[in-house]
């Protein structure tokens, strides 16, 4: 069984002090040790954004793509060795903007992949523009006179996209968060975890602060069901004064890849070549 420390690596960690990020990445470390996940079945995706970086600090087989492009690699290494776990790994900017185009379509197809989106509500790489989550009203370098635009609520986007694992996590709250991403990594289909991450250089309204006099569990609220997908949707429609984070929804439905039969015996990667012929596709190609 691996602990935490083994999954550390020698690659110095560049984040800010006191980043959001530190707390995702200790809660993915227990989550892998807690399902006493081997290292060499995990693979971890990451694209470009202050989160990317994760990919190096966790010892595990780790891809760092390109910007937005988290979900189709992550959807290529699965249906390549679907014995794999896939972690995938996004920033606000990230997935909910260039990469938003995969997003409704991953979710759609229950691909078996959990993806963890570092939620920070602003561009913090390029050092603070309004990002597609920002609230409207935020001020930053792209928006001087405050965002005009409504910000997008991924969590009612992916419950109407057909999700079959929904839930939101607070980065202050790692207990919490390493529960959350236990059962979203033992879901089997697409598992969205959207994770409330301070940025603590370039948001200053959704601070630590600003989430610990707000953020509620879910399940300490006996009437709330998260098989009921309108009461998910209310759930998720709620921001403000109070701020619900843990399980939305959840539901079974056969994932995309229990569904190619190419994949009934074995993963790609072990399947032999050797009689495969083309030569009929290479000519009608010509």
């Amino acid at each position: 069984m691996v602990n935490v420390a083994e999954l550390n690596t020698e690659a110095v960690k560049t984040w800010c002090p006191g980043c959001g990020n530190f707390g995702i990445l200790m809660a993915v470390k227990q989550a892998i040790t807690k399902l006493n996940l081997d290292p060499s079945n995990v693979a971890m995706v990451s694209g470009i954004g202050c989160h990317g970086k994760i990919v190096d600090y966790v010892r595990v087989n780790g891809f760092h793509g390109i910007h937005g492009r988290v979900l189709p690699i992550a959807t290529g290494i699965k249906l390549a060795n679907h014995k794999l776990t896939i972690i995938g790994h996004g920033g606000d900017g990230d997935e909910y903007a260039i990469g938003f185009g995969h997003f409704s379509h991953a979710i759609r197809r229950n691909i078996d992949i959990t993806l963890v989106v570092h939620n920070n509500m602003v561009y913090g790489l390029t050092t603070g523009q309004t990002a597609p989550t920002s609230q409207k009203g935020f001020v930053t370098k792209s928006t001087p006179f405050g965002s005009i635009e409504l910000p997008i609520n991924p969590l009612t986007i992916a419950i109407a996209s057909g999700a079959t694992f929904v839930a939101r996590g607070y980065a202050g709250n790692l207990k919490h968060l390493v529960e959350i991403l236990v059962k979203a990594i033992k879901h089997k289909g697409f598992s969205l975890v959207d994770v409330l991450q301070p940025c603590v250089v370039f948001n200053r309204v959704n601070t630590y602060d600003f989430y610990n006099k707000r953020v509620y569990k879910l399940e300490d609220d006996p009437s709330y069901n998260p098989h009921d997908k309108i009461m998910a949707f209310e759930r998720a429609l709620e921001w403000g004064d109070k701020i619900p984070i843990g399980v939305f929804y959840e539901e079974e439905r056969p994932t995309f890849e229990e569904q190619l039969p190419q994949l009934e015996k074995e993963p790609l990667v072990q399947q032999s070549l050797d009689n495969i012929d083309i030569s009929k596709l290479l000519e009608e190609f010509k």
